[in-house]
């Protein structure tokens, strides 16, 4: 098994490229953020699916994402 992030789109194996940064409001605090990964192809449409939600709030890439976060957080698509 693979330590590569893949992503989250459905049935894809691609490696992760992208996090897209979301919560919702109506079940999350306004500071919690989970994460979904995408690849190139995918970022636009798990994107626009949480966006039309309200859930979206970042998108950044994953190298991006691994070098902001706390080193005690877990990591993209990981629970927590």
């Amino acid at each position: 098994m693979s330590d590569t992030p893949i992503c989250s789109a459905k049935g894809c194996r691609v490696d992760a490229v992208w996090v897209l940064a979301w919560n919702n409001p109506k079940i999350h605090t306004p500071e919690r953020r989970k994460t979904w990964l995408a690849c190139d192809e995918h970022r636009e449409h798990l994107s626009q699916f949480l966006g039309v939600r309200g859930f979206l709030k970042d998108v950044v890439t994953l190298r991006e994402w691994e070098s902001t976060k706390p080193a005690d957080a877990p990591g993209p698509g990981t629970p927590g």
